[in-house]
Order: C-alpha cells, then structure tokens, then sequence
C-alpha cells in the first residue's frame, strides 16, 4: 500500500490551459482555466500559477486580493505567488464516486475591479483502491451429477476506483476440476463463472478449496482474494432455471417505499424437496433500496428512490432449489428522473458593506442555482424579487453577479433585502427564494442640519456667570464620525478678543454659556454666528445664526439729577414770589433711570411737605407748582421732600429735598434762611431733645468740676492766682460788647487776667448792661495785670497798644449770580451751611475761643484763611465772614502775636475768598 501511495505522488501533473478555445465560448466562459491533477495530491501541492495563467503580475496580487469561491474549501490562492493549492484531501471516489469524468468547479475571485473567473480542476483515478469481496469465503454443494461444463456464478469483488484501476479480471488457483471464466454485467462490471470442466465423484473427493483472485490493471496493479469452498453433494440432476437471465425495468424516483418493482421465476424439473426454489439477493449486504420474497421473487421498494444520487441499479438474484442447486439472474432497475428537487440559490463571495457612493453597475456579489434534477427539470431561471436598485447578470450557466441599477442612499435605505426567486423548467416547476441582508456602508454625503433656521434668545440681565443661556441642536443622518456633530462659535458682531468674555459654547452639547452677568445698560443684544460641523472626511458643516436679547431687570434706582445736594449733604434752595399765583411753575425735579421700558418709567410723590396743600407736584413731569396762593399765616419758609419711583417690579426710589422760601428779594429771604428755622419732624425734634439733655448732663457735669477746682484753689496758698479773678484786677472803663445777636455780636464778653505765674486765664463775665464802642477800652499793659479782651478789638505786634478796629463789613448784598430762583436755573457751590439757630450760633462762639485760645498760644492764626474765620471745615468754604457779622474785630488777646481781625482785604471792603458760587446755600444743615 504505501508503495501505491509512492507511486501516485509520482503521477505528474497536467494542467490543461485551453486558450486555444477562447474565442469560441461567450463573454462569460472567455476566461475560464482548467487543470487535471491526480487524485489525493498532498494539502500545500501545487496546481498551477493561477495567477500568471489569468495574466496577473505578482505586483498586483496585493490589490486585485485574489481569492477562491467555492462550497467546499478545497483549493486556496497563495496570496505571495498567486499559485492555486491544495488545501484539503481529494479523493475522487469520495467526491465523484464511479462517475467517468470526476471535475471541480469553482470560481476564483478578484477585485479592484471585482472579477469572476472560472475554474475547473479534473481530477484523475490512482489505483488506490484494491478489490474487495463482500465475503472472504464462499461454499458451493454442487452434486456429483452435475455435468462438465455447468457454470457456477461466484461472488464478484468491488474496486472503487475506475478505468484500469478498477477490477478488470479475476483468476482461480491452478486445478484440475474448474476453471474460470469473466463475464461483463450491462453496466461494465465483471463478475466470475467457475465452469466445471471434469465430472465430480464424491467417493473419490467430498471437497475442493479454492482461491478466487480479483484483479486491477492499475499501475501497479491490485488484487483481492477469496477463499471458495466446493462441497460435493448427492446428485440433484436439475438445477433451477429462471425465465430471462437478465430482467430490465424502468421506476420513477418519486415512488413510495413498498412499491412493487417486479416478480422473478425460477423452475425446478426435480421433483420434491429437490424441486423447491427460494429465492436470495446474491449480495444482499449491499442492497439497502429494495426487499425481495424469498418464496414469490417479488422485489419491492424499502426507501424512496433519488435518481440524482443513483441513477441505476443492477441486482443479482439466486435461485436454489432443496438439492442446493442454484441459477442466478440480473435485474437491471432503471430509475427515472422527476422535478422533485427546488432549485436552490447560493450567495457567493458577498461583501459585508456596500459604500453608497457606489456607481451603477458596481459588482457586489456571485450567486450560483443548483438543481439536483436533470434536463429540463434541472434548467433554472433566476429573478429579482422587489423594487431594489440592484439587478442581476447572467455570468454563466447557472452563475449570475449581482451588480447595483442606481443610487443608494444609507440615510432612506440602510438596508436592502435582496430576495432571489429561482424556478426550474420542470412540470410542474418548481421555485425557491433565497433572501439576504445588504448592508449599505455610510459615506459623508450629508452635512449637519440645525433644527432651527435662526436662535433667538432672551436673557435677563445680571445672570450669574457661567449658566447656560441657550442650546443649539443639529442633526447629521450620518453614521460614526460622519454623524458626530461639534459646535462652534465662528463669528460674532462683539470685539473678537472680547468674545469668549461674553459667551461659550459646548463643543458636544451645543448648550451656550454666559461668561459674565450681562448688564442691560451697557449691552442690549448681540448677533452669533454658531457651525455645527462633523467628523467626516471632508468633514461638512452648517451655520445659524443666533441673537442674545438682554432684558432688563429693575436694577438701577433712579438718580436726581436736580436738585443736587451739597458735599456735606445739605440742599439747595428756591426762592418763590410771595405774590406766586396758584400754578406757578417753582422748579423741576429732574430724575433719570438707567433702566429701560416700565422700569425707568418715573412717577414723582411728596413723601413730606411743611404745607401739604400749598404745593403740587407733577406725577410724570415731576414739575413744582403752587396749588394756591400763599396766606398771611403761611411760613415763609416751605421744606417739600420728593420721592421718584420707577415702575419696576420690586420699584426702587430715591428722594430730593427742596427748600423753598417765599420772597421777592434775595435780602428779604435771608433773614428766613437765617432765623426761622423749619419745623423739624418729629424724628428730628427727639433727636434734638436728646442732644439738649446730653449737653444739660455735660454742663452740670463742668460746673460740678469747675466748682471743685474753685474750691481748691481758694484754699491754696498762692493767693496771687484768685486774685486774678478780682475785680480790681479788671478795667471797668465801660462794656465792649452789644447783646444784639442780630447785630452780629456775641451775647458775652471775654476777659483775659494774665496772673504773676504767667498762664493766662479766660475769665467768663456775664454782661448786662450795654457797653460802648470799642474805640473806648483801654487794657492795663503792666506786666501781671488783668488786661480785659473785648469782642472788637485788633491785635498788634505789641499787645499794649490797642489801635482801632475797622467796623464790620456790613455789605451783605448779593450778587445777581448768587440770587436763589428756580431749581435748575444755578450751579452755585454746595458745601456750606448757613448757621440758622441758637445751638449753632453757640458751636460758633465755641470755635472762635478755640480759635482765640490758639492765637494766645502764638502757635496759629485764628480761622482757617484769610476771610473764613476758621469756619470752613465745619460749614464748608462758602460759609465765610461775608454770610455773618465779623465777630473777630471784637476780640482782642494782650501779649499775642497772632492777628484776630479779617485779611486786609476785610477792612478794604474786598470780598473775601470763596461763596463765589452762583447759589446759595440752605440755613439749615440736615442732621440724622
């Protein structure tokens, strides 16, 4: 056996190009290879150069990928040569059977473009096969009585392969009673006749052993043998006898198991047990398909009948009779082929996407039709089942490529059922279908799609950073990458560079963002420009626009802008015509709001009014009017406090004071800035009580020390110190002081003693009765003595000479800019205070001591320049001598440096520094 083996991988191979016979097949069959190799070639052997016979360099192999198609794996393509290889056994008994002409057929496939080609591989019998028989040992009785000459059918023997290699002969060892003769069935098999050539003679020999040999012509040849017992028997003269030695009969393959096929006879001439016949299969080990009587000889089916599997049956039956005689009979059973197999359809080399940039007639798959009936019954017709933009090509008999018939578009059509109905030509025909799943592969062809054409959004102002304002939404049919959207923001009417301070945008969601509180005021609205764009190759993109509208929020209180308040708070004020008829337009609040719409929509209220019913006020214009004429009993000063409120949601407000005091001069208004104050509010009047009873507590509380130290020193034993307060000590030439307040005096007058320790002292000397001028006091110079200091008096450089003062400047005349009148119509300064009632007149009188108590010092001047008698930092710059009678003429300190009165200017009737302002201040300072 393994010589055999040796032997067939010896057989060269002979691969048969037919170029020669292009020309005379059809488009499809012009490129169809063939090659005959033997039969079981080692897996890895080599059949040919597939790719050089179909005209392809191996620098093509990379791309055109050349591959087989095929039901059964066995041939494959190198992918380095591009040679075709055995990849699986061939056995060509196993895959053809005792067929004549055993041939492969495939398809080898190539792309770019895809290309079918058809291939065919004969594959030649090796004698690999030896002779079997069915049974290793026969026994055959033949009667002493048989004649010479009588035949003896023996077991034949089955060589599965064909040609030479299959059985060819079969020998009987050497002896001198038989001999043997080959016989040849209708089908080509042969089988053995042992011929009896000399008489038997039982007494003389019971038994004959011989070796039947079966015999292959194949390279090198085969045998098989079998072991044949011959048993002498008694005579039986005749042997049974059939009525035809071959019987012929034709069956459909459709059948039923059961069915009656035909009835065989044999006759016996003996009579007895010697005439009775039964009836056998004379290899009935290898009839599966049929049942036979042993008593009738009526054969009939056991299965059903496939004539694309058998096409023909030869049996062979015995007769023997009681002797054991035996004849034998062939039965040649035909089977007729029906239309009893569907058609089927085979999907090849099918890809797993098909890109929907496919051009028409784009190749996508090879299916094949396969028939196991023949003739008619096995010519298939396919067809396209459905309106689908594909169509099919007939390629070759029973081959067709499915190529595209238009444009596939994944976003409407993902997917296409490709359903092929094949039907035979048979009658009746029959039809299958075969379905399957066409995938369409995405291509970018689609760009992004915003759900809406334009944004438009509303955000209210003061937002906090960071919240998201809006969010954009686009959509891309697209699969993968090709459908993955990403935002931007590509343009904006804002300053490039100040963009990203106003507003983001989420790459993946699309939500925008607000970097920063949007202010109404500063920033109504604003235009972007946003792409949505996706991942493909090219990647494709689309824009909208959007406008962010910032609404307004009430977050701005209105602002009065008239009247104005001064640097320390105070207000302004307007002076009204007594003979101011009912409407009379005094002034206008004017008030402006930042905010827009309802919440900078102003409305004007009296909060508080000295008179509620002598003023109106306008809702809108906020204008002051007279509601009527003003009476004998009105005051003639008037306090109104306006309040603007917006029309927001909370409102917010602010208020303006106005004072406005009824005159028909300025001269005559200022004695009601001066001496009449307004009638406070209740708040006012108990923060006042409270101030009253705390400067009450204080006084009481100095007395008690000042009398406790009076005390003290009246009992200290420097009496020079009391003696100070003597009044010898003091000149009593006549009172320098008047006691009219209107006059701009002070109701006191200041004594100075100068002791022998050398501090001065201020002595507090209560005057009652009018003094004279002061051109009239003299002061004693004498080292130690009481020197009296009268309000009026001018210091020198030497304190004992007293020269005269200057009278006070009494041009209290205004000027025409400084004239108070309607609101609005001045811009004067607004830091002074005007001095209007006894606790400031007496704050007064106490920084003038201060000041006089400085100057004794020699260390400054009184007042804080020239003009402003120090009073600038309490009542502001405007608040100068010329507003109040010069009380430093009055006051005169022995022994200073420091000069008391005015600038020169004061004296020579200038106008002193500062009020240049063009209107006046109020006479009543606010106080919380």
């Amino acid at each position: 056996m393994w010589e055999g083996a040796a032997e067939r991988r010896r057989v060269p191979r002979r691969p048969m190009l037919l170029p020669f016979l292009l020309p005379l097949f059809c488009t499809a069959l012009s490129e169809q290879i063939r090659y005959k190799i033997p039969e079981e070639m080692p897996t890895g052997s080599v059949v040919g150069n597939l790719a050089k016979d179909l005209g392809f360099s191996v620098q093509e192999l990379p791309t055109r990928k050349l591959r087989i198609s095929s039901k059964k794996p066995y041939f494959r393509v190198s992918a380095t040569s591009g040679e075709l290889l055995v990849s699986s056994r061939l056995d060509r008994e196993q895959i053809c059977g005792k067929k004549p002409m055993c041939v492969l057929e495939f398809e080898a496939v190539a792309e770019n473009p895809l290309k079918f080609y058809h291939v065919s591989v004969e594959l030649e019998d090796i004698n690999d096969h030896v002779p079997k028989f069915t049974h290793t040992s026969f026994e055959l009785q033949i009667s002493e009585s048989t004649k010479p000459g009588t035949r003896f059918i023996l077991g034949s023997a089955h060589d599965a392969d064909i040609g030479t290699n299959s059985l060819q002969n079969y020998q009987l060892s050497p002896n001198d009673h038989f001999s043997l003769v080959n016989k040849e069935k209708s089908d080509g098999s042969k089988y053995p006749e042992m011929i009896l050539k000399t008489p038997l003679d039982r007494e003389k020999q019971k038994s004959y052993h011989l070796t039947l040999t079966a015999l292959d012509f194949g390279h090198p040849p085969l045998n098989g043998t079998a072991q044949i017992q011959v048993l002498v028997t008694d005579a039986n003269d005749n042997p049974p006898v059939f009525s035809q030695d071959i019987y012929r009969v034709s069956l459909p393959e459709n059948v039923h198991p059961g069915t009656t096929v035909l009835r065989v006879a044999a006759t016996d001439q003996d009579e007895g047990v010697y005439s009775q016949i039964t009836y056998s299969f004379s290899e009935a080990g290898q009839i599966t398909q049929f049942n036979l009587d042993s008593n009738t000889g009526e054969i009939t089916t056991l299965d059903t009948l496939d004539f694309e599997e058998v096409k023909e049956y030869s049996l062979v039956l015995e007769a023997r009779d009681g002797g054991g005689m035996i004849a034998q009979c062939t039965v040649e059973i035909e089977v007729l082929d029906e239309n009893d197999h569907v058609p089927e359809v085979l999907f090849q080399s099918l890809p797993d996407l098909v890109m929907e940039d496919a051009e028409p007639g784009t190749h996508i798959a090879l299916l094949k039709t396969q028939d196991k009936d023949s003739g008619r019954n096995g010519d298939v017709i396919c067809k396209l089942v459905g309106g689908v933009p594909f169509k099919i090509l007939t390629s070759s008999r029973n081959t067709y490529t499915l190529v595209t018939d238009g444009v596939l578009d994944r976003e409407q059509n993902p997917e296409y059922n490709i359903t092929i109905r094949a039907t035979d030509k048979g009658e009746p025909p029959l039809s299958s279908s075969a379905s399957v799943i066409l995938h369409i592969g995405d291509v970018n062809d689609k760009a992004p799609v915003f759900t809406k054409v334009s944004y438009l959004v509303h955000v209210a102002e003061n937002n906090p950073p960071g919240a998201s304002i809006a969010q954009v939404s686009a959509s891309d049919p697209d699969l993968g990458p090709n459908g993955d959207v990403s935002y931007s923001i590509i343009a904006s009417d804002l300053e490039p560079k100040s963009l990203w301070s106003y507003v983001t945008v989420n790459a993946q969601s699309g939500v925008v963002f607000a970097q920063r509180a949007f202010d109404h005021e500063q920033l109504r609205s604003f235009q972007l420009t946003l792409q949505a764009r996706d991942q493909g190759s090219p990647a494709l993109s689309a824009n909208v626009s959007m406008r962010i509208l910032v609404g307004d929020l009430n977050d701005n209180a209105p602002r009065v802008l008239y009247p104005t308040l001064e640097l320390d708070g105070s207000a302004l004020f307007d002076m009204v015509p007594r003979a101011a008829e009912p409407g009379y337009l005094i002034t206008k609040v004017v008030a402006v709001d930042a905010d827009s719409g309802h919440n900078a929509w102003l409305s004007y209220h009296v909060l508080q009014a000295s008179d509620p019913g002598l003023f109106s006020l306008g809702l809108r214009t906020g204008e002051v009017r007279t509601a009527r004429a003003l009476g004998d009993k009105d005051a003639a000063r008037q306090r109104l406090l306006v309040g603007v409120r917006d029309g927001g949601q909370p409102p917010l407000s602010a208020t303006a004071t106005l004072l406005l005091v009824f005159a028909d001069s300025l001269q005559e208004a200022l004695p009601d800035l001066t001496d009449r104050p307004l009638s406070p509010d209740p708040q006012a009047e108990l923060q006042f009580y409270l101030v009253v009873a705390l400067a009450l507590i204080s006084v009481l509380f100095l007395l008690a020390v000042i009398l406790a130290i009076a005390l003290r020193l009246r009992h200290s034993s420097s009496p020079s110190v009391w003696d100070c307060f003597q009044s010898g000590l003091c000149s009593k030439t006549r009172p320098g002081v008047s006691l009219n307040y209107n006059e701009g005096t002070l109701p006191y007058s200041y004594n100075l003693c100068v002791g022998h320790t050398g501090k001065p002292e201020l002595n507090f000397l209560k005057c009652s009765a009018p003094l004279p001028s002061a051109e009239d006091i003299v002061c004693n110079s004498s080292p130690g003595a009481l020197i009296p200091l009268h309000v009026g008096d001018d210091l020198t450089t030497h304190p004992e000479t007293l020269t005269p003062q200057a009278p006070p400047n009494t041009d209290w005349r205004f000027s025409q800019a400084q004239r108070p009148g309607t609101s609005g119509s001045q811009n004067g300064d607004e830091t002074g205070t005007w001095p209007n009632n006894q606790f400031e007149t007496e704050m007064l009188q106490a920084m003038i001591l201060a000041s006089a108590s400085e100057a004794a010092d020699g260390s400054s001047t009184l007042g804080g320049g020239a003009g402003t008698m120090g009073l600038s930092a309490r009542y502001g710059p405007q608040f100068t001598l010329q507003h109040v009678p010069d009380y430093r003429q009055n006051v005169y300190i022995p022994g200073s440096n420091a000069t008391l009165t005015n600038a020169a200017g004061k004296r020579d009737g200038k106008a002193p520094a500062g009020g240049n302002g063009n209107k006046k201040k109020s006479g009543k300072k606010e106080k919380k």
